[in-house]
């Protein structure tokens, strides 16, 4: 039976994820291997696969390919598995072979350990790259900032997705003041507030190119993907792109 996730709903995305295993990247505070994801108990709701049907029902449903795992592990079964939706995205941490994906894909630049000290740079830029996504906390703004400057420059979107700390333990103890304890989706933890998320993007205001997760990433925001809107968005934008029809 397939799981929607709850961040999505009434947003006109479904997710997907065709692997039947966790996800053995094992990024530090990762949702889907956290044991509070949607899907939990994971043995018993992988792999979780919307109904083709039901999508054509609904030809206007886009589908994200991997809200959980990555899209580049086991790729070949994750293309076949989600031939049958025909507006889909995939997601994914690795920066080789982008253009593998026959359709428009989101690149996580600074993965895992690389949170707070490095990101991704590519050697050339595939039309599919939908755009990057960069894993962002009151902390790692200066490499943030670098980031932006260097996908920018090429036409990329990035969309700075703000980190969410299970402890309080995880969180420098200067940036604590900009975090508060709260319930996002369906579990509470410190997140950013919504003074500090502002002044965040109050330094790419003028950029067009430079998006949020989320509407408004605080304790006063509605952080549910029906309130965003980037993802279908810059998926039609790049389906466009890349000389595609949107039906």
């Amino acid at each position: 039976m397939y799981l929607e996730n709850p961040k999505t709903k009434g947003s006109g995305i479904m997710c997907a994820i065709p692997q039947a295993k966790r996800c053995p990247i094992k990024c530090p505070e990762c949702f889907f291997n956290s044991g509070r994801s949607y899907l939990e108990p994971l043995d018993q709701n992988l792999p979780n696969m919307p109904d083709p049907e039901d999508i054509q029902r609904n030809g206007s449903v886009v589908v994200r390919v991997n809200d959980g795992n990555d899209s580049s592990i086991e790729i070949d079964e994750v293309l076949a598995k989600t031939s049958a939706y025909p507006l889909r995205f995939f997601n994914t941490i690795f920066p080789v072979r982008l253009d593998k994906f026959p359709g428009p894909v989101v690149l996580t630049i600074n993965p895992g350990a690389m949170t707070d000290s490095d990101f991704h740079r590519l050697l050339d830029y595939p039309r599919n790259l939908m755009f990057v996504r960069f894993r962002t906390n009151a902390w790692n703004l200066p490499l943030a900032d670098k980031a932006v400057a260097e996908y920018v420059a090429h036409e990329i979107p990035v969309v700075l997705t703000f980190m969410a700390y299970h402890g309080e333990a995880s969180i420098p103890e200067a940036h604590r003041p900009s975090y508060v304890y709260r319930k996002r989706t369906q579990n509470s933890y410190w997140a950013i507030t919504t003074a500090a998320w502002r002044e965040v993007m109050r330094r790419h205001e003028d950029n067009p190119w430079v998006h949020s997760c989320g509407k408004i990433e605080g304790e006063k925001g509605k952080t549910g993907c029906r309130w965003c809107g980037n993802c279908l968005r810059e998926f039609f934008a790049t389906r466009t792109r890349m000389g595609k029809a949107e039906n």
